[in-house]
């Protein structure tokens, strides 16, 4: 069994730490609010300090974090986990973060002579809990090959794209997607109201014709029920952040991003509300002002 260290608990990463420590892998945790760890801890994990104490003699160093920002602060500085983790150890970053920092922390960890791979997931947390994600990873394929035993655990399928940042790329691509398809659905929900027509038959219907991406389907169900503040799968201030960083992305390779552009203002709007932190299909309430 390896020594693993996990970064960051937000609702992802405790499933996904947890599927570790069933594993019977030595597991130790990080996280700026250390009572999130009560129930890993209680499993057999144990609770560092910080994230150089919880590098320290790791295997492997996994983090999952909401940005960049959060990001680079468990990674890097003198409590970072690069300064206590050892050569040859794998540094894998399952947050979706921006193609640019994810090159330039691969960079560091490789001058600090780790494994790097960049591994965000999709997957809703009871997915996390179950182990039944889907891992987008970019790295060297010897590295990926070296790894699996320690990524089984967290998923039911590992898709390689290619080299490091190859992972991220496909994950912004497909989470800006994501956006576009709610944004429209939430727009879609709102002409159907001003039409007159019944909102549970239109869901109905919208689930069992051309267009009922998983998209479409959970996020026209949430609008009709309206349990934006009661059943949070993803919130507004992330999908304002995926979408922003997607439509960053897209730009820099010289791609159309005009749905993602026109869908950005939505997400924006529950934002500068005061409700960022419900769920992302808030924003047809913002359609309805």
């Amino acid at each position: 069994m390896a020594t693993i260290a996990f970064l960051g608990l937000g609702r992802m990463g405790l499933g996904m730490a947890g599927r570790l420590v069933s594993a019977g892998h030595r597991v130790t945790v990080f996280n700026r609010t250390p009572e999130r760890a009560a129930d890993l801890v209680a499993a057999g994990a144990h609770l560092a300090a910080t994230p150089r104490a919880a590098a320290r003699d790791a295997d492997a160093v996994f983090a999952m974090v909401a940005d960049d920002a959060a990001s680079r602060a468990l990674w890097c500085g003198p409590e970072g986990a690069l300064a206590g983790t050892a050569p040859g150890a794998f540094a894998i970053e399952c947050s979706t973060l921006s193609r640019p920092w994810v090159l330039e922390l691969a960079e560091s960890a490789a001058a600090q002579g780790l494994r790097y791979l960049d591994c965000p997931v999709t997957g809703l947390p009871e997915a996390a809990a179950a182990g039944t994600l889907r891992l987008f990873v970019g790295g060297d394929p010897d590295d990926l090959a070296a790894a699996r035993p320690l990524l089984d655990p967290l998923c039911d399928g590992i898709v390689h794209f290619g080299g490091i940042g190859a992972g991220t790329s496909y994950k912004l691509i497909q989470n800006l997607l994501g956006s576009v398809h709610i944004a429209a659905t939430a727009e879609a929900l709102r002409t159907a109201e001003l039409a007159g027509l019944d909102l549970a038959t239109v869901v109905d219907t919208l689930a069992r014709g051309g267009v009922a991406s998983p998209a479409v389907v959970n996020s026209s169900r949430s609008m009709r029920d309206g349990t934006h503040d009661s059943v949070i799968t993803f919130t507004a201030t992330l999908r304002l952040k995926d979408t922003r960083v997607g439509i960053e992305h897209a730009e820099s390779l010289g791609a159309p991003a005009a749905l993602g552009r026109a869908a950005r203002p939505l997400f924006q709007r529950v934002v500068d509300t005061g409700e960022g932190h419900l769920n992302e299909t808030k924003i047809i309430d913002r359609l309805r002002d």
